[in-house]
């Protein structure tokens, strides 16, 4: 812990508490930041960040968890795989147990279907080759950060020959929402408290296009308390100069030219395409999918599956949520209804999700 005490100097935080309050007052109006991270989330509640702050300066939360923005129809896409004898679903946990419109692949789990948890894109590469008579379809849901390590399975079930992996791809790019959420003026963001794991593979020169083209500050933040302390009076502080800019707090571990490495190898398997976020819709190539090079290894293409019409819960506000326009409180459903144990959406759901932190800590 001794490496993280530094970060959580109690002093230390009472100063920049200090500033930011003094930079409140200086505003002409009410500064409103958002956060497009899913750990950002859970940070900010695990702190009481929002507590911390005063009345001038308000966090909202965005897209920032890649489980929450996948659309029902993905799930849907998902299940009806599942449901085939010759297929074994492999996934992260947290998709396991996100509603598509009249399933999931908990359900289908207990009804007998091959979904099993695993905790590398490799450890799926590993399974094809043990189970050559199955076809293993890897759930392909993440952002920037992950897209480059599934990347390298496809190469590696590539280079071994595997006929039998596959991905279904759910990947998209964080910069296109930021875009449409700052020019929604129903939300009147000031400022984007950037995401850490995925500017370290972008780059901090990824969020310009917000500074060139929609005046938004931008701030590259990390986690601990004083991260984000620092990087909202680092927000507070553009605001007030009427200088956006993108700024990286994060310097210790985002660097400025990100991980090419990273970039190349995901440039490499995927390429750009229109996608669907829940709760926003279609934004343009702001999703991945493989590469004509690649179709051998997309499940979408090579098979061919009934999926049902996508219905999203009547109730649900995942969608408003993930657009920072309500709270998970707001939600009739929250608590009573729909809770971790048995989530109604997808917000309750991951361990990244804006309803799953509120119900967590409460603040």
């Amino acid at each position: 812990m001794k490496y993280l005490d530094a970060f959580r100097d109690r002093e230390v935080a009472i100063r920049l508490l200090e500033r930011i309050g003094w930079l409140a007052t200086e505003a002409s109006s009410p500064m409103t930041f958002m956060e497009v991270c899913g750990t950002h989330t859970m940070a900010i509640h695990q702190h009481g960040i929002r507590g911390l702050l005063p009345t001038g300066i308000r966090l909202i939360s965005g897209p920032g968890c890649p489980v929450c923005v996948t659309p029902v129809g993905y799930v849907d896409h998902a299940v009806a795989l599942a449901r085939r004898e010759d297929v074994i679903i492999a996934t992260f946990g947290d998709m396991v147990r996100v509603p598509g419109s009249s399933s999931s692949l908990h359900n289908e789990k207990a009804r007998g279907a091959d979904v099993r948890i695993v905790y590398s894109p490799l450890d799926a590469v590993a399974l094809a080759r043990k189970i050559p008579e199955k076809k293993v379809v890897f759930l392909g849901v993440g952002f920037e950060t992950t897209t480059p390590t599934v990347a390298g399975a496809v190469l590696a079930a590539q280079s071994a020959g595997l006929d039998n992996f596959l991905i279904l791809s759910a990947h998209k790019t964080i910069p296109g929402p930021m875009a449409v959420l700052a020019s929604d003026p129903e939300l009147q963001v000031s400022g984007y408290i950037c995401p850490a794991h995925v500017s370290a593979i972008i780059g901090p020169a990824a969020y310009q296009p917000l500074v060139d083209e929609l005046n938004v500050p931008c701030v590259i933040t990390g986690f601990e308390p004083l991260d984000m302390l620092q990087g909202i009076e680092m927000l507070a502080r553009q605001v007030i100069e009427n200088r956006p800019r993108v700024e990286n707090q994060y310097s210790r571990i985002v660097r400025a030219d990100g991980n090419p490495r990273a970039r190349a190898i995901m440039a490499q398997v995927f390429e750009p395409c229109d996608a669907t976020w829940r709760g926003i819709g279609e934004i343009p190539a702001s999703g991945l999918r493989l590469r004509d090079a690649f179709r051998a290894f997309d499940a979408a293409r090579q098979i061919t599956v009934d999926i049902e019409p996508p219905v999203e819960h009547p109730g649900c506000l995942c969608g408003e949520i993930l657009k920072g326009k309500t709270t998970p409180r707001s939600c009739p459903l929250f608590g009573t209804i729909c809770t971790p144990e048995d989530p109604v959406g997808a917000c309750m759901v991951s361990s990244e999700g804006t309803c799953a932190a509120e119900y967590k800590y409460g603040v």
